[in-house]
């Protein structure tokens, strides 16, 4: 399974902005498909969860404001993120998950100015 995300970028604080994570390869094992991310000198932290049901999952300082989606026509696994806060400068990275092994995309930048 490859992942390619993209769409960040540099946005003004209550700006949006939308990520777009290309998936290939054989994805019949997939059990969820998250979006994670990493500010500077913190840990990787879960962001959003869509499963292969269409069931989501937010971590509490995005919901309202981030919404994960999956486009099986375009093979991508989306983030649309409305209301951003500095607080949410970071690479964020796709991730699609199977039972043993976890597969990870390249990072795009996401700053938000205040």
């Amino acid at each position: 399974v490859q992942l390619q995300a993209s769409g960040g970028g540099l946005v003004q604080t209550g700006g949006s902005l939308r990520l777009s994570c290309a998936v290939s390869g054989d994805i019949s094992k997939i059990i969820y498909w998250r979006w994670y991310r990493q500010a500077p000198e913190k840990q990787r932290e879960l962001v959003a969860t869509i499963d292969t049901h269409g069931d989501t999952n937010y971590a509490r300082f995005v919901k309202g404001r981030f919404t994960i989606s999956r486009d099986d026509a375009k093979n991508t696994v989306d983030l649309q993120m409305s209301d951003l806060k500095p607080e949410d400068t970071a690479v964020y990275y796709c991730n699609a998950r199977e039972r043993v092994e976890s597969h990870w995309g390249r990072g795009t930048q996401v700053t938000v100015s205040s």
